[in-house]
């Protein structure tokens, strides 16, 4: 079932429901990696990670200290499949992804690492996240290259030795995918709409988890893609 019929659904749910039932889940202090890319002095890098709703992780990063643009899209398939409803359906190799351009003097990659494993989504959950079902919604990074890719897998066996979670850590390390963006409509979606209910409900609360687990990463205002900036 595609998110904006999730959204209706639970739209009616709270009509009728004594309260609303929330898929979200709390965040999580976690160790910061302890590998990282090596310091860049370079206006911007890039990184893309896919973790369930891209409205949630875009979202989370548009709030992030350093993170110049977040755009949703798709990433994992080919650019003919990278549309909603053919991605929606799970029939295609795609997950909903979010190509993040941030400055690497500001916040290094490990650091967005952290924040996407700490607040973004739970990453030990194996294709799916909160109400979302299917390979589509899956927990997976995409790296821009080998050492991210690296500090990828080091930063996943870190924190499954460290036992930071009850379950083991499902992330998968998806190398040479191409990142599509996704459709006008799906862009600073939880800016422009945050008392939707699938929105109030899953992902605005990450944006309280972001600013209590990492306040020095929190900023107030979002950096949105409509504004070009």
């Amino acid at each position: 079932m595609s998110r904006l019929k999730i959204a209706a659904a639970l739209a009616t749910l709270m009509l009728f429901a004594a309260g609303p039932a929330s898929a979200f889940e709390a965040g999580r202090a976690i160790p910061a990696p302890a590998m990282d890319v090596a310091a860049q002095d370079a206006p911007s890098a890039v990184a893309v990670f896919a973790g369930g709703c891209f409205w949630g992780v875009q979202g989370v990063f548009q709030h992030t200290e350093g993170v110049i643009n977040a755009v949703s899209g798709y990433a994992g398939g080919d650019k003919a499949s990278a549309d909603y409803k053919k991605v929606s359906s799970g029939a295609t190799p795609h997950a909903e992804a979010v190509e993040i351009t941030y400055d690497p003097r500001k916040i290094s990659y490990g650091g967005l690492l952290q924040i996407y494993f700490s607040v973004a989504h739970n990453p030990t959950q194996l294709n799916r996240q909160g109400p979302d079902v299917g390979p589509q919604y899956r927990s997976a990074i995409f790296p821009v290259d080998a050492e991210q890719a690296g500090v990828a897998r080091a930063y996943i066996a870190q924190l499954n030795q460290a036992k930071a979670y009850s379950r083991p850590v499902v992330t998968t390390i998806e190398t040479d995918r191409a990142f599509y963006p996704a459709e006008a409509y799906h862009q600073d979606y939880m800016t422009l709409h945050p008392t939707q209910p699938y929105i109030a409900l899953n992902d605005l609360p990450k944006i309280g988890e972001l600013k209590k687990f990492f306040p020095a990463a929190y900023r107030e205002k979002p950096v949105l893609v409509k504004a070009g900036s």
